[in-house]
């Protein structure tokens, strides 16, 4: 957000801030939270790479196609688990996996490490 529309939410009385904050996630379950959106963008991403339906994916997992859907949306509903054995159904290495996970959440992590170091924990 830009720093002057910050500066007329913040005049108006509004808090700015991010969806973590808002819902009062712990840093890891925001990380957590951004791990599984990442995981289902690129079980998107693959399945449409493929040129593949959500119904053949389904079909390949042994499941419907609402459920791909809900995958594809990060649904509560959808386990890490699913998510990542849709991903290797889609062809996906566990290097593949690593990197969706640790290019969204590394740099989060780190910043809590170096944190936590510095505290002396």
């Amino acid at each position: 957000m830009k720093k002057l529309s910050r500066k007329k939410l913040g005049n108006a009385g509004w808090k700015v801030g991010s969806a973590a904050d808002f819902l009062g996630l712990s840093e890891e379950e925001e990380s957590l939270v951004a791990m599984k959106l990442a995981l289902a963008r690129d079980v998107q991403a693959r399945r449409k790479r493929l040129s593949m339906t959500q119904t053949q994916l389904a079909k390949r997992l042994g499941s419907s196609q609402s459920r791909v859907a809900k995958i594809e949306k990060a649904d509560k509903s959808v386990s890490m688990e699913l998510l990542v054995r849709s991903l290797l159904s889609l062809g996906a290495s566990r290097e593949d996996i690593g990197e969706i996970v640790g290019a969204r959440v590394g740099q989060r992590t780190r910043r809590t490490k170096r944190r936590t170091t510095l505290a002396g924990n």
